[in-house]
């Protein structure tokens, strides 16, 4: 093993060296109750799992569900051991791993959407560059004032990872981003 690639503790060195990290997209229906949360994430921190994004909220206010939608990286043994660890928390109703369902049906990846809120400052040239460049990427302008705009971007990761470093020259001041909201197509559900 390389020296730079000594194992510290984190389950992603358990797997063969032939096998290749991913990321994949996992859906989680839980109870909508204190606690939940903490135990999903403690299970990820605890094992030395690695979360690229995570969104939750309630989506059944009569049943008190909610979904977890996590982006996660590791190889699939890896990622089958996440999913069988999740399932067995209590709370836990439902795991489905939308990439591997996605390619089942064909598909390279489940539908991904992120929004962003991006604030952008100046004046001049600079803020009728913003406005030009908002428009090409269907940002809306969601608060302005004479010296800074607030644009809501909706997209793919990548569209809102270009959009953001588009804005930097332009007088990028913050970025809030919500995460990966994800669905696989067809009429099934999760």
């Amino acid at each position: 093993m390389n020296a730079h690639l000594q194992p510290t503790g984190s389950a992603y060195f358990i797997a063969a060296e032939t096998q290749v990290a991913e990321s994949h997209t996992l859906s989680v229906l839980v109870d909508n109750e204190p606690g939940v949360l903490a135990r999903v994430i403690g299970l990820f921190s605890g094992r030395g799992y690695n979360i690229e994004s995570l969104t939750v909220s309630e989506t059944e206010h009569e049943a008190h569900l909610s979904r977890i939608t996590i982006v996660t990286r590791g190889t699939p043994g890896v990622l089958e051991q996440i999913k069988s660890q999740l399932e067995r928390i209590v709370p836990v109703h439902r795991v489905v791993d939308l990439t591997v369902r996605a390619k089942a049906m064909g598909q390279e990846r489940p539908i991904e959407r992120e929004v962003a809120l991006v604030k952008v400052g100046g004046s001049g040239e600079m803020r009728a560059e913003t406005l030009r460049l908002a428009d090409a990427f269907h940002a809306k302008v969601v608060d302005a004032t004479v010296d800074h705009f607030i644009l809501e971007i909706t997209g793919k990761s990548s569209k809102v990872d270009q959009f953001v470093a588009v804005m930097k020259p332009l007088g990028l001041i913050e970025v809030c981003r919500t995460g990966i909201a994800a669905m696989n197509r067809g009429s099934q559900g999760m």
